[in-house]
């Protein structure tokens, strides 16, 4: 029989158990590896509702960002990833939806206490667009480094442009290998795979049906598809009163939703996201448009992507 006493203490140290075990469940670390979808809607249009197309991998808590679209160093910071710790930047393809931002997200890391070089890499025409940033933005920049004692912004952006298919970047975290894939007229055209130490990613660009992107996303753990819900694009077109031939673009350069069925299929990917949604701004298109035509061909998990949504490696 347990006296007065010993229960107190028994009470007493039960208690410290919980306490310090919340605490260990209050302070248990982010995964190691993840995808967060900074921006999720197709095209160069700014509107309300979802951003314009980029995304970040996050790898030990180094961010690899893809794409920079408009909105980019905004949604970066609204998921918790300091500007000052960006390293690596890739850039898909030179449309502006996924480049419009790249010159002012390397500025708004440097106006954040930027040090250390951020790496872009990118189809041809990166360096020189690199370069055309820093002649357009030539007196502000020098001013700050005279007038604010700041490092020279232009020397800490390392322009690499992507030749063709192969590996472009190799380090302890990550593997990064290229794939051009057809995006009409675009020809220097890039998908991303990243595989690190909890799994790998394709991202595809924007792209055209092509079963060889499937071929490169083989076995991927993750496929980040672009994806087109063709019954919207005539809305869409409409409200492009400035671009005659748009409709015809799209046909041509954009993969609908049983296609990318179809991709994800014969790669036999664990997870497929649809992301870059075409159109990604009416209010018409439900999540059900997006995903029913996939799910005519591809049997997995299907993720509809939307702005500042997680997805945590291994899946």
């Amino acid at each position: 029989m347990i006296g007065r006493r010993e229960f107190l203490k028994a009470t007493a140290a039960s208690a410290a158990m919980t306490k310090v075990s919340f605490a260990f469940a209050q302070d248990k670390p982010k995964p190691r590896t993840r995808v967060v979808f900074l921006g999720t809607k197709g095209g160069p249009r700014v509107t309300t509702g979802r951003s314009n197309p980029a995304s970040v991998l996050l790898v030990n808590g180094s961010p690899y960002v893809i794409d920079c679209g408009m909105g980019v160093s905004r949604q970066l910071a609204a998921a918790g990833v300091p500007l000052t710790s960006i390293k690596n930047i890739f850039i898909t393809h030179m449309h502006s939806d996924h480049n419009l931002e790249y010159g002012n997200l390397v500025y708004n890391a440097w106006t954040s206490g930027l040090q250390t070089p951020i790496h872009s890499y990118g189809p041809k025409g990166l360096i020189r667009y690199s370069f055309t940033y820093w002649e357009l933005n030539r007196f502000d920049i020098e001013t700050r480094i005279e007038d604010e004692g700041r490092p020279d912004l232009r020397k800490l952006l390392i322009a690499k442009e992507v030749e063709g298919d192969g590996v472009i970047l190799e380090n302890d975290e990550v593997k990064v290998t290229a794939f051009r894939t057809p995006h009409p007229p675009i020809v220097d055209n890039f998908a991303y795979k990243f595989e690190t130490p909890d799994g790998s990613v394709v991202f595809s660009s924007d792209t055209a049906f092509n079963p060889k992107l499937a071929e490169f996303a083989k076995g991927a753990d993750v496929l980040v598809h672009e994806v087109m819900y063709e019954p919207a694009v005539d809305r869409l077109v409409a409200k492009n009163v400035n671009a005659a031939t748009l409709k015809k673009h799209l046909m041509d350069s954009h993969t609908t939703t049983e296609d990318v069925g179809r991709i994800a299929a014969m790669a036999g990917v664990k997870v497929l996201v649809l992301d870059h949604l075409v159109p990604g701004d009416d209010p018409q298109v439900t999540d059900d448009n997006w995903t029913d035509g996939v799910k005519k061909n591809f049997s997995g998990k299907i993720i509809l992507a939307k702005d500042l949504m997680e997805l945590t490696l291994p899946v």
